[in-house]
Formats: C-alpha cells, sequence, structure tokens
C-alpha cells in the first residue's frame, strides 16, 4: 500500500510522518503538473517569438480554454473525494464503478464544452478585443476544441488515480505529452518539417493532439496495470446510472463552480485588458505563465491533501482528518515564503527570458510585487478549499469563491484598473492584480475558519478502530 493510503490511527501518526505521507504523494503530482504547465509557457514562448499579436492572441485563447477545461474539470475531480472514501473505507467493490460513472460523466460534459471552445466569438466580442487578436484566438480555440474529450477523459483517470494513491504514472505521461507538445507546437507555428505554418493556433493544434495522446497511456495503463485488477474497471462495465452520476454532480459541480470562478477571476483579465493593447495582454501573460508555475507546488499539496484527509474520513478516523490539514497548511505556508523570495530576486532575467520586447518586459516587471504577495495567500486559500473537498463539504465553499473572486478580485480589480479616480487618465492592469491580492487574503481567512469548524465538528465523532 502507498503511502497515500496508509490509515494508521491519528494517535500513532504525528505531524513529521503526516508531512512525509503529503509529500511523498505531492511530489509526482508536482512534477506532473508543471510539466503540464510547461506546456502552456512553452506556447508562450513559441507565440511570443513569432510574433506579438500571436502571443496576444494565444493569450486570450488559452485563457478562455483553462476557463472552460478548469469548469469541467473540477467536476469531474468529483471522482476523487468519491473514490478516497471508498479507498478508505475498504469498500473495494465500489471503486471500480465510480469511476465508470466518472467516465460516463466526462463524455457528457465533453457535448457542451466543445461547443463552446468552438464558438467563442460572442464573449471576445462583448471583451472589446480587437479584430486581429481575436481572430488569432478564435483559430486557437477552435482546434483545442477537438482534443476536449480527451481532456476530460484523462483527467478523470488523473482524479482516480491520485485517489488511490497511485501519482507516479501522471508524471510519466505528462513527460509524454510536454515532450510531445513542445516540438510539435513549434514546428506547426512557424511551419517546419513540412508542416504548415499555422502561426499561434499551432500551439492549439499540438494541444489537442497531446490531449488524445495523453488519454491513450491512461487507457493503456489501466488495461495492464495488474493493480487495478481488483476493481474490475473493464471486466463489469456499467451503463450510466441517473443516482450515482446525479451524485458525482452534487459533489461536483459546485466544485467545478469554484474552480471555475478561481480560474477565471484570473484568466479573464487578460480578456478585460484586451483594450489596453497587445503588450500590456502579453506582460499580463508573462507574469500569468509564472503564477501558474508557482502554482502548481500548492496545488500538489492540496490534491494530496484532498486524497489523505478523504481517506481518514472514509474511515471514520477524524483526528487524522484535521491533522493532516493543519499540516498541509504549514507546509504550503513554508514553501510560500521562500518562493516569493526567491521570485523576487530572479525577476530580471526570468522576465528577460519569456519575452524580447521591451515593453512587454517593463509591464511584465512592474506586476511581480503582486505575484510574491499573490501566490502565498492563493496557496493557503487552496489546501484549506481542498481539504474541505476532502470532508465532501463543497456547497460552501462555492459560495465562498463566489464572493471572494468575483466580488472582490474580478470585479474589485475592475474599478481598480479603470475607474479608480488615481487611474482615470492612466488605466493599468496592475488593478486586477491588487484586487486579487486582496481577494486570496479574505478568501485565506474565510476557508480557514469554514476549516476549523467543520474539523471541530467532525472531532466530535469517534474515531474508527
Amino acid at each position: 500500500m502507498s503511502a497515500a493510503g496508509e490509515a494508521a490511527p491519528a494517535a500513532r501518526l504525528g505531524s513529521a510522518s503526516i508531512a512525509r505521507q503529503l509529500l511523498h504523494h505531492a511530489w509526482p503530482v508536482l512534477i506532473a503538473q508543471v510539466l503540464s504547465m510547461g506546456m502552456m509557457i512553452a506556447d508562450t514562448i513559441i507565440a511570443g517569438r513569432y510574433g506579438t499579436t500571436d502571443l496576444a492572441g494565444v493569450a486570450i485563447g488559452s485563457s478562455f480554454y483553462v476557463s472552460v477545461v478548469m469548469l469541467l474539470t473540477g467536476t469531474l475531480q468529483a471522482v476523487a473525494p468519491t473514490v478516497a472514501h471508498h479507498y478508505g473505507a475498504g469498500r473495494g467493490d465500489e471503486i471500480g464503478p465510480a469511476l465508470q460513472q466518472g467516465f460516463w460523466l466526462a463524455a457528457m460534459l465533453a457535448v457542451p464544452g466543445t461547443l463552446a471552445l468552438a464558438h467563442p466569438g460572442p464573449l471576445l466580442g462583448l471583451a472589446d478585443v480587437p479584430p486581429d487578436v481575436a481572430g488569432k484566438a478564435e483559430a486557437y480555440l477552435r482546434a483545442t476544441a477537438f482534443g476536449l474529450p480527451a481532456v476530460l477523459l484523462y483527467r478523470t483517470f488523473y482524479a482516480f488515480n491520485n485517489a488511490v494513491g497511485r501519482p507516479r504514472a501522471l508524471m510519466a505521461f505528462s513527460a509524454i505529452s510536454t515532450s510531445a507538445h513542445i516540438p510539435l507546437a513549434w514546428a506547426l507555428t512557424n511551419g517546419r518539417f513540412g508542416l504548415p505554418e499555422l502561426g499561434g493556433s499551432g500551439c492549439g493544434v499540438s494541444t489537442a493532439a497531446v490531449s488524445w495522446l495523453a488519454a491513450a497511456c491512461g487507457l493503456i495503463y489501466l488495461l495492464r496495470n495488474p493493480a487495478y485488477r481488483p476493481y474490475r474497471i473493464f471486466s463489469r462495465w456499467q451503463a450510466p446510472r441517473p443516482r450515482a452520476i446525479g451524485g458525482l454532480l452534487r459533489l461536483g459541480v459546485p466544485m467545478g463552480l469554484s474552480t471555475f470562478i478561481d480560474i477565471t477571476s484570473f484568466t479573464l483579465i487578460a480578456i478585460f485588458a484586451a483594450r489596453l493593447g497587445a503588450e500590456t495582454v502579453a506582460g499580463h501573460r508573462v507574469i500569468a505563465n509564472l503564477t501558474g508555475l508557482i502554482y502548481m507546488l500548492p496545488l500538489a499539496l492540496s490534491i494530496s491533501t484532498l486524497v489523505l484527509v478523504g481517506q481518514a474520513a472514509g474511515a471514520h478516523d477524524w483526528r487524522r482528518a484535521r491533522a493532516t490539514a493543519r499540516v498541509g497548511l504549514s507546509l504550503t505556508a513554508g514553501f510560500a515564503v521562500a518562493i516569493g523570495i526567491v521570485l523576487w530576486l530572479v525577476r530580471e532575467p526570468v522576465v528577460a527570458y519569456s519575452t524580447t520586447d521591451p515593453t512587454v518586459r517593463t509591464i511584465a516587471l512592474g506586476l511581480v510585487v503582486y505575484l510574491c504577495l499573490y501566490q502565498g495567500f492563493d496557496g493557503l486559500q487552496t489546501v484549506a478549499a481542498h481539504a474541505l473537498r476532502g470532508y465532501k463539504v463543497t456547497l460552501l465553499p462555492m459560495a465562498l469563491h463566489t464572493l471572494c473572486f468575483w466580488g472582490i478580485g474580478l470585479s474589485g480589480g475592475y474599478w481598480l484598473s479603470f475607474h479608480a479616480p488615481w487611474r482615470l487618465a492612466a488605466p493599468s492592469v496592475a488593478g486586477f492584480w491588487e484586487g486579487c491580492v486582496l481577494a486570496t487574503v479574505v478568501a485565506t481567512v474565510l476557508f480557514g475558519s469554514l476549516l476549523r469548524v467543520v474539523a471541530w465538528r467532525h472531532g466530535a465523532k469517534p474515531a474508527a478502530s
């Protein structure tokens, strides 16, 4: 049994032991996430060196793409706490059927998601995106639409694999996908090796192709790995069960909306800031890529915290669940301080590597200070929110996400950028970042308080033997 699946009583689990379990589960997830994020960073570099307009188109297009994908895959994340509870409780016969219903749900969600990516025109028009940039963004999104079904199927497998404590395969599949994507995206963008010159949309074509590659890797792994045979995933395949899918939706829709609200409060900045010019969007994109890369560490800790809290909750070991959440937050806080210091020290060479445009560099450097603050508080609220998901508490967190990230972050950031008295003469994307920092501070306090209440209530229950 993996460290993520161990269920020792809380009395025998100190903070150091829990930290080892969290890190043991988190490091393969971290590498997998960093490699996946590396594809988006590669797209920025490839498109940026091809042309500033293409970079702006990829920035806006990928912001829309990530928003749609996170909404749908966030919903599918309901598979993780569901399977983790079965795993912790020793209900092995329920694990295979739960994954099968997750796959059916992924197929259903692929239909509206693909349509949204294939027809982004109304949203781009609403945001007043300049026509030349909007054309690049639409071409990018139409290309990625072909890969969305594969993304959803793979992320269902991803959630399942984490829940049963086997994350190392995810690291290998991310390495395969990223290794294939970077040369293919470069060749399609620049028209090399006999391939057509597609500009920034070439990155979207490559993204769709490697999405199917990752899904194929996951399917082969499920079929051939003997560790999954006890779950009878394919030998006893079930048709869609409305009750089971409804249970996943009741748990997953608030999770998906929370993720969507969190992500869109940040990614939509690129769309709303488009009126400030392609250079501003590109500068924001450079820092957004750094944000996404840094976010991979607290996200990996969040996923491992969700899994271990969920397994402990499934076993009714409430003391271990509470201790796991506490250690996850402590680890995240320590890493956030270290990352903020390092980021500030290396800001100039990192930004210089991302773009050759001096205007874009200046804009990006002016946003680094906000990133140093944002990444710390964002990591803490993410771990707290995932710990709550381990307890299967998702509805109230969704409401808090809406309040913080749309109410304070996006709306407040829009006002700070365009309507604050000190920026009426010179609107700035920095206002959005100020709103994001304030939103994460408030979210950290609210989610931390809610987690304390939930853990205390469950702590009154007797631990399972």
